[in-house]
């Protein structure tokens, strides 16, 4: 898999629309716009097939979203990885990322590659639907949507 950099672009805009219903992500509180984000991308042809988005400020990295459009390929994996190297070359000392109390597959996923629960704010999400009305009020699972949960890598330190 071929991993192309894209750097604050408008497509990435268009890819939020497309998959997330707007052109921004409202993480703790502040919405974050795809053109304003650099990103990683799996590319099949001209489509996008796998998409992470993150923003770096001084030395934390905050991985904003992360689509697999292919699931059970390694798409979301390989994303992860060279996130995960490119921080290491680039020094950051914190990667981290927000996902909501729904999102248990995601809470799986990332685990399984090394990253740790590190806070969990409770019914915050009334707040971001204020800033993004179409958050529904039930999502995986058809568990209700309240809270963001952080998750963290620890750069510092190799896993076993």
């Amino acid at each position: 898999m071929q991993i192309k950099e894209i750097t604050k672009d408008v497509q990435i805009d268009q890819f939020f629309m497309d998959h997330w219903g707007s052109e921004f992500i409202v993480s703790k509180g502040e919405q974050l716009y795809g053109h304003d984000l650099d990103a990683l991308a799996i590319f099949s042809g001209e489509e996008i097939v796998g998409l992470l988005t993150y923003f770096v400020k001084d030395s934390d990295c905050e991985i904003v979203s992360l689509d697999s459009l292919r699931e059970k390929q390694g798409i979301g994996t390989a994303l992860i990885e060279k996130m995960i190297e490119k921080a290491k070359d680039f020094k950051i000392k914190r990667l981290w990322l927000m996902t909501t109390n729904d999102n248990t597959d995601a809470m799986r996923f990332y685990q399984k590659r090394g990253f740790v629960f590190k806070a969990v704010y409770p019914n915050v999400i009334e707040e971001s639907r204020k800033l993004k009305k179409n958050i529904p009020k039930y999502g995986n699972y058809n568990i209700p949507i309240r809270d963001e949960i952080e998750f963290e890598y620890p750069l510092n330190q190799e896993l076993s």
